[in-house]
């Protein structure tokens, strides 16, 4: 982390969570914030589900809901990020406040609502964004749809196109219900549209199922299922949780997801158990409480092919990302592997 990062984390800090969050997207627009380019090397490149990685770091859905400032986090040091999540029309979100730090446990909670400007201005956006690193979508629905399963196909009919993969996001603990649809009979109905819709765009692209962390093993195993038979192409593990198991930040109690550093070691086991369930036979993006390099290291050794994180830059800053895919390179060349594909899974059954 650079002074001038230090500088707005301490200002940020002082300040409404989500009003800080806002002032982050603005100063990336200016360009002040740290942009090193991909970070890369032999051993960081990655091969996910078809797509070409310069390093397996991404950053997870929820930072650029709006897909506003995408040519500067691809300057980041990310090898891929997610912006939304979209949903066909625009919606507001829940009532604020909805955003709060835990900075004695480094972690969020949020409840935000899928806010965000709607498909339209979002896809206007990705279709103008340079070229580079992969950048996907994560598809919403709208809190007072009809058909909530409908509203996924829409939008990746819409927004397709200009993405280079898109997320299925069911695992939101923001919009009543939503959850309901990690059941096998709604979540295949669901996936068949998508996959459905995704067959129909000039240029196919890869769709993963990203999953709650607060699955019982007979769920997980019936989405492991489901995943397996459904034609989607991997699976990002995990959202954030409703536990507060452990916590003594003064907003542990605010309604919403849990993210970051307590969500780790949940999160983990899921994805190993996912990765043991599926046999290697689907791709695993690791998401949940990473901070460091060894956090991301300890997730591809569970199961993943990459990871992406989020809430820790609330702590660290933007430039965490690169640092991290560098520390991580670091990892691998100690181990001893010569790709990331190579460390994938060795430790996995740490956490089984």
């Amino acid at each position: 982390m650079n002074l001038l990062e230090r500088a707005g984390l301490a200002v940020t800090h002082r300040i409404d969570a989500e009003a800080a969050h806002t002032l982050a997207i603005k100063a990336l627009k200016t360009g002040l914030l740290p942009a090193p380019g991909p970070i890369y090397s032999d051993r960081l490149r990655t091969r996910l589900a078809g797509l070409e990685l310069p390093n397996p770091v991404g950053l997870a859905a929820g930072f650029d809901k709006n897909a506003e400032v995408v040519p500067q986090l691809m300057r980041a040091g990310f090898g891929f990020i997610e912006v939304g999540a979209a949903t066909p029309r625009p919606q507001p979100g829940n009532p604020k406040p909805r955003l709060f730090r835990l900075p004695e446990d480094r972690a969020a909670i949020n409840r935000f609502g899928f806010n965000n400007q709607g498909m339209e201005p979002i896809t206007e956006r990705l279709a103008a964004r340079p070229s580079g690193i992969p950048v996907g979508l994560n598809l919403g629905a709208n809190k007072d749809s009809d058909d909530r399963a409908a509203d996924f196909a829409r939008v990746l009919a819409h927004a397709g196109p200009h993405v280079d993969f898109a997320t299925v996001n069911v695992s939101s603990p923001n919009t009543e219900k939503l959850r309901d649809l990690q059941g096998r009979a709604a979540l295949e109905a669901l996936l068949a549209g998508v996959i459905e819709t995704r067959a129909g765009l000039a240029r196919p692209i890869p769709v993963f199922l990203k999953i709650a962390p607060d699955l019982t093993a007979e769920e997980l195993a019936e989405i492991a299922e489901v995943a397996l038979s459904s034609g989607i192409d991997g699976v990002i593990a995990t959202n954030t949780t409703l536990s507060r198991e452990g916590l003594g930040s003064a907003h542990r109690e605010e309604k919403g997801g849990l993210s970051g550093a307590p969500l780790f070691e949940k999160s983990t086991r899921v994805l190993a158990q996912l990765s043991h369930l599926t046999e290697g036979k689907l791709p695993l993006i690791g998401v949940g409480g990473i901070s460091c390099a060894a956090d991301a290291y300890e997730k591809i050794r569970a199961g993943a092919t990459a990871v992406q994180f989020y809430t820790a830059m609330v702590y660290q800053g933007l430039s965490l990302g690169a640092e991290i895919a560098r520390g991580l390179d670091r990892l691998l060349e100690r181990d001893g592997f010569a790709s990331v594909h190579d460390a994938v899974g060795t430790g996995r059954d740490k956490w089984l």
